[in-house]
């Protein structure tokens, strides 16, 4: 039980979990204010002045990295979406991962250094490593990681193509501008110079052809140029934007699973339903429904508290239940005001993707309508009493 808590708290990102996120957060500032040290180490004057701090700075990010790294591979045999689950086989296979590897990579240099002499720059160069840890704690660096890391065969395929280029223009260029300038273009290897800053849309201008073949060609390999840097930015840009919203609906998908109207459904309609939800975050004090507004939408809590502001007796919604059904199911204008409590974490159903949802499952429209006329009865029996003793 607490090995898979462990695993939760520090590699799983969940929704709502304060705690998980305040570790993400303390273990980004640590990563940068590592950064930053390994910079102002370089500055002589800042250097001779905090060297001890620097050092002892140093000492307790290393223990703080150690100990994570010590935690996770641990914990590594709870994640059974990765093949860890053999104790032994499965810690040795997460050990191997590429951002095991870098977790290692994170504290490594320091237990190297005590033992062999290494470089003070070469030192600052792996330390520098630690920003790539950011990845873990940064959702919107984690994304960026998996569309390299999933469209690792698109973009070695576009390099390939761009390599194939470079070698082409390279030796066409020499043909054209080895004669007249042999001290630039000597060689095939020496014009790939030429060739890559052309290529690459750089163009830094030391090397240049004078030969009127090699400005024709030179111009029609700028004009390649520009498709060419576009392969690799499109296969990111697409791969970017699949990532995304494949993050997003995963997201929806662990929220709307939380909610118990919704707990006795399959994956698959679980997953059909999150594709109709929109996911809002709310603070506290905020006016979500207003009384007289049109109702077009429902609203499922996953996390804080409403109040829905009757006159008679206010009522107070947690995580779990939902509000707002009412006025779809009646098609009349909202009865009530609903204020956020505290801060919110809400799944928004719009009107149409309502009668979309309960055509797909009459259950869940069945389920919904009775616990309007629950409330509506509830609320007319204790404004009748009200009356009654007034």
């Amino acid at each position: 039980m607490l090995r898979l808590r462990t695993h939760e708290f520090i590699s799983i990102s969940v929704p709502g979990d304060r705690y998980g996120l305040i570790f993400d957060r303390f273990m980004i500032l640590l990563i940068l204010l590592n950064i930053l040290a390994i910079m102002l180490e370089t500055v002589s004057s800042i250097n001779n002045l905090y060297e001890d701090l620097f050092y002892y700075f140093e000492l307790v990010s290393v223990v703080i990295f150690t100990i994570e790294y010590i935690l996770r591979v641990w914990s590594s045999v709870e994640d059974k979406d990765n093949d860890y689950a053999a104790p032994i086989r499965g810690r040795c296979k997460y050990i191997l991962s590429p951002m095991a590897i870098i977790d290692l990579l994170a504290f490594l240099p320091f237990y190297l250094s005590m033992f062999f002499v290494i470089d003070l720059r070469i030192l600052r160069i792996l330390r520098m490593l630690r920003l790539l840890k950011l990845t873990r704690y940064s959702e919107a660096l984690s994304v960026i990681w998996a569309v390299v890391t999933r469209q690792r065969r698109a973009l070695t395929a576009a390099f390939f193509i761009m390599l194939v280029a470079l070698l082409f223009t390279s030796s066409i260029i020499y043909l054209f501008e080895h004669q007249v300038q042999p001290e630039k273009f000597s060689s095939i290897p020496e014009s790939m110079w030429w060739g890559l800053a052309t290529l690459t849309t750089v163009g830094y201008g030391d090397v240049t052809p004078i030969t009127n073949g090699g400005k024709l060609f030179a111009g029609m390999t700028m004009i390649l140029a520009i498709g060419l840097a576009a392969l690799p930015i499109g296969v990111i840009a697409s791969g970017f934007a699949n990532e995304i919203q494949k993050h997003e609906f995963i997201v929806t998908w662990r929220l709307v699973a939380k909610v118990p109207l919704f707990a006795d459904l399959k994956a698959d309609q679980i997953a059909n339903i999150a594709g109709m939800l929109r996911p809002h975050l709310v603070p506290p004090g905020h006016v979500i429904v207003k009384q007289g507004d049109n109702a077009d939408a429902m609203f499922f809590i996953i996390s804080g508290e409403v109040e829905v502001e009757i006159k008679v007796n206010p009522v107070t919604l947690r995580p779990g239940d939902f509000f707002g059904e009412a006025g779809i199911l009646t098609e009349s204008v909202r009865m009530a005001d609903v204020i956020s409590q505290t801060e919110c974490q809400l799944l928004e159903l719009r009107k149409e993707k309502f009668n979309e949802l309960i055509r797909l499952y009459p259950e869940l429209g069945v389920h919904v309508e009775k616990v309007m006329e629950s409330r509506i009865s509830e609320n007319t029996d204790i404004t009748t009493k009200t009356l009654s003793q007034d």
